[in-house]
């Protein structure tokens, strides 16, 4: 038990760079101590103390922000960064070496006592406020950009954003904390339009160098500034 307390405060270090000492990690990480309470509420839950882990998971809410349910499943070295306002389903499943940030959902869409929450592979990043919903699957290495809200499978090493989610790149790298640089998929849409706009520009004044080519658009402009030209004209008579 000790061997995996000292193993999250290691993660801390890692994760977060304002970790300054072990006594600060101890007494003001309220996603460590959700780990910690969680730990023991999900030990009572496989045990039968199913009512006493409830409770404990209520006390962890009160006292972090942080509501994970007792039949949660939760790998080594999890990091929950912030925390306030994260939440974790009953069937949902963690991986190992997880970070997720604030705001984080892991939600079920069934009323069924049956599998409805995430799965989440090893190594995955989840940002602020990101909503998964459903019994999917994020697989090994993903990243889930932040305001996402994710409702279909993610594959092992991808980045998703947006709502929908979308996958936008395939990753090679180690999972980074860059949520600065993930691409925006709508911007690139709009940037696409706007070059084809360009291109289309080119193509307009290169036809209209030929003598005595005019096309339908620039007559219909000068027909409209004519009817405007004699309308003002009218008015001030």
């Amino acid at each position: 038990m000790f061997e995996r307390m000292k193993e999250d405060i290691k993660v801390v270090f890692e994760r977060d760079p304002a970790a300054r000492n072990v006594f600060e990690v101890i007494t003001s990480y309220p996603g460590l101590h959700a780990i910690w309470l969680h730990r023991l509420a999900h030990f009572l839950w496989k045990n039968g103390a199913k009512t006493l882990a409830r409770i404990i998971s209520h006390i962890n809410r009160f006292l972090t922000g942080i509501e994970i349910h007792p039949g949660a499943k939760i790998g080594r070295r999890f990091f929950i960064d912030h925390g306030m306002g994260v939440v974790i389903g009953e069937t949902a499943e963690i991986g190992d070496d997880v970070l997720m940030y604030q705001g984080v959902v892991l939600g079920g869409t069934s009323l069924k006592k049956e599998k409805r929450h995430p799965t989440i592979g090893n190594n995955v990043v989840i940002g602020a406020g990101a909503i998964l919903l459903g019994p999917i699957k994020v697989g090994d290495g993903a990243k889930i950009g932040a305001g996402s809200v994710v409702i279909k499978d993610i594959p092992e090493g991808t980045t998703a954003v947006g709502v929908p989610a979308r996958v936008v790149e395939k990753r090679e790298k180690k999972i980074d904390l860059d949520h600065d640089k993930l691409p925006d998929p709508i911007l690139k849409v709009l940037q696409l339009i706007i070059d084809q706009q360009e291109e289309l520009e080119k193509r307009i004044k290169e036809l209209e160098k030929f003598e005595g080519f005019k096309s339908k658009i620039d007559e219909y402009f000068e027909e409209k500034k004519k009817e405007i030209i004699e309308l003002l004209e009218g008015g001030i008579k």
